[in-house]
């Protein structure tokens, strides 16, 4: 049976004040289903991303804790473009804070930057190979 990453919860204090950042910065709202008690469901993704994220709203002190630093410091999220500059360009008028400039590495085009909560993610374009390492190239 193929399997595959459909999703993954992405804690934050607040749907809305989440779900109009990522708007901004390009993500699509996919699903905001209301489950009552003050609970939703809310998916988002980069547009054709086959793999969501669900926004949590935080419901205890150790999960409000837990806000920002699900990667434990780490780069822990990777968001792949295409249109580097675009993106790069986007996320800083969403309020997204880059912690450095582009810079080039052999897997690819690379920034590091914050969401509003703290987590860290690389905005990456990755170079013409495919993830095996393979050159496309030639």
């Amino acid at each position: 049976m193929p399997k595959r990453l459909a999703l993954f919860s992405l804690l934050v204090p607040d749907y809305d004040d989440a779900l109009r950042f990522f708007l901004k910065a390009g993500f699509e709202c996919r699903e905001d289903t209301d489950l009552g008690g003050g609970k939703r469901w809310v998916r988002i993704a980069p547009p054709g991303a086959e793999t969501e994220i669900l926004l949590a709203r935080a419901a205890d002190e150790r999960q409000k804790n837990a806000i920002g630093d699900q990667g434990g410091g780490r780069v822990w999220l990777f968001l792949e473009t295409q249109a580097f500059d675009a993106d790069y360009q986007r996320l800083i008028a969403a309020g997204a804070m880059f912690e450095e400039a582009p810079r080039r590495e052999p897997y690819g085009t690379v920034a590091v930057w914050r969401d509003p909560w703290g987590n860290r993610w690389d905005l990456i374009a990755f170079a013409q190979k495919d993830r095996s390492g393979t050159d496309q190239t030639g």
